[in-house]
């Protein structure tokens, strides 16, 4: 079975809602769509207090090449564009509706049918992409249209969709292939033309052998099209690690990227959002959450509009369970705690999970006993406690020589820890002062205008 060639863990799946079929959750009266849901610049709002919007509407627009539309995913009436706490207590731009009804935007096809055929030309269909505000669904909020946009002297060789969901608990990507299958294959087709590619590689963890099953038959009537079964070995999901489970190419350190071995990579639901933006025209306004934990009293996956609070989502599954020590936006390897329930539902937002008990402590920590668990689990090959040490000591050169920017944060470290450090912890902060060394030492050495 493939794999990754280095490190990796196996924690616990907790898979508790993979049965759940996905369920719409009602429209939310009031909604809070952030200006920043992807990794660049903010869109800028081009609504303003009291202005009327459809659903689909262009609300915010992309500014500059590294950014993304955002569209209002209700119909109603602007009554802010304000700073509005986000997940973890801090304060950013977000457009507030007030819902009325659910009227939509002209031109967008909400019919349900398949539709097969793309007679656009490359450069249509990533403007169409680029237009619909598409971004990485799997958590890193990539804009799909600059992941799209090979650059000069690059070629892209094969396109690699990521439906491996090794986070534990989560399962909204597997019911997104279970249930949406065909379009998601058609959205795989798409993403082949675009990037004027023969072959496509599906990859799947195999703990989900129904989904396997099912893309596999589906996949028989497309050219190219192929499912890659996976080992079961976190993080198969990650984006390095899965181009060499399934090519054996090794993508070499930042800044590398993966057109440099030839490979783009798409999230599964990103890859419905690509089918429904191009043959559908329309925008990333909603997708499938996963609400789960131990202690919910309904794990399931919900089809969500962007904006509605986490708290309502937490309701449909049952309310915020008595022993709830802690609520992720994400699931418990690489999700992040949040301190306010009544923030939104972003476009990166694949699942919350809520952790009671035990599982929301974490163990004392105590000093490391030089045992290298977390030397052997990290799948980038880096020295995990050597990072931590040197963040806490501030040593901003060092920690660029020993290659902290090639970090993937999945966790493996921390995860793997007898002495239960805060190694992740220390590893991000250091990783962030870092790049932003290397961001001010490029604008210094940038050719004056």
């Amino acid at each position: 079975m493939k794999t990754f060639p280095i490190g990796g863990v196996h924690p616990s799946e907790n898979k508790l809602s993979r049965g759940s079929a996905v369920e719409t959750l009602p429209l939310p009266d009031l909604v809070n769509i952030p200006l920043s849901q992807h990794i660049g610049a903010p869109a800028t709002a081009k609504v303003a207090k009291g202005d009327r919007v459809l659903a689909g509407q262009l609300i915010a627009e992309a500014t500059g090449f590294m950014s993304a539309n955002i569209h209002a995913p209700v119909s109603g009436v602007v009554k802010a564009v304000e700073a509005v706490p986000n997940g973890q207590g801090m304060r950013q731009p977000m457009i507030t509706i007030q819902r009325e009804g659910d009227q939509w935007a002209e031109g967008i096809d909400r019919d349900p049918a398949l539709k097969r055929d793309c007679d656009l030309a490359p450069a249509e269909i990533l403007d169409r992409i680029k237009r619909a505000g598409i971004v990485g669904m799997g958590g890193a909020t990539f804009p799909t249209h600059v992941k799209l946009a090979v650059p000069p002297g690059k070629k892209a060789e094969f396109l690699i969709i990521n439906g491996v969901e090794c986070e534990p608990y989560l399962t909204s990507d597997h019911r997104v292939m279970l249930e949406r299958g065909e379009e998601l294959i058609v959205g795989v087709t798409i993403l082949m033309k675009a990037l004027g590619v023969g072959n496509a590689f599906i990859g799947i963890e195999n703990n989900k052998p129904d989904a396997i099953a099912h893309l596999t038959a589906l996949a028989a009537s497309y050219a190219g099209v192929r499912v890659v079964p996976l080992k079961v070995q976190y993080p198969q999901g990650g984006e390095k690690q899965l181009i060499a489970a399934v090519t054996g190419r090794e993508v070499p350190p930042p800044p590398a990227l993966p057109i440099d071995v030839g490979a783009v990579v798409c999230n599964a639901s990103t890859t419905l959002a690509v089918y429904e933006a191009v043959q559908k025209n329309k925008p990333l306004v909603e997708r499938v959450v996963t609400v789960t934990g131990k202690g919910v009293a309904r794990p399931c996956n919900l089809l969500v509009r962007m904006g509605t609070p986490v708290s309502a989502l937490l309701e449909a599954a049952g309310g915020l369970p008595e022993d709830a020590g802690k609520v992720l936006n994400g699931g418990p390897m690489m999700g992040r705690a949040m301190v306010n329930l009544d923030s939104p539902v972003t476009k990166g937002c694949s699942g919350i999970t809520v952790l009671g008990g035990r599982e929301a402590l974490r163990g004392a920590d105590s000093a490391c006993i030089k045992c290298a668990k977390c030397v052997s689990a990290c799948p980038m090959g880096l020295e995990p406690y050597l990072l931590s040490k040197l963040t806490r000591k501030q040593a901003w050169e060092r920690l660029e020589t020993e290659q902290i920017t090639n970090c993937i944060e999945c966790g493996c470290c921390q995860f793997t820890c007898p002495a239960y450090l805060p190694l992740l912890d220390y590893v991000r902060l250091g990783k962030q002062r870092v790049m932003g060394l290397i961001r001010a030492r490029a604008a210094a050495n940038a050719p004056k205008k």
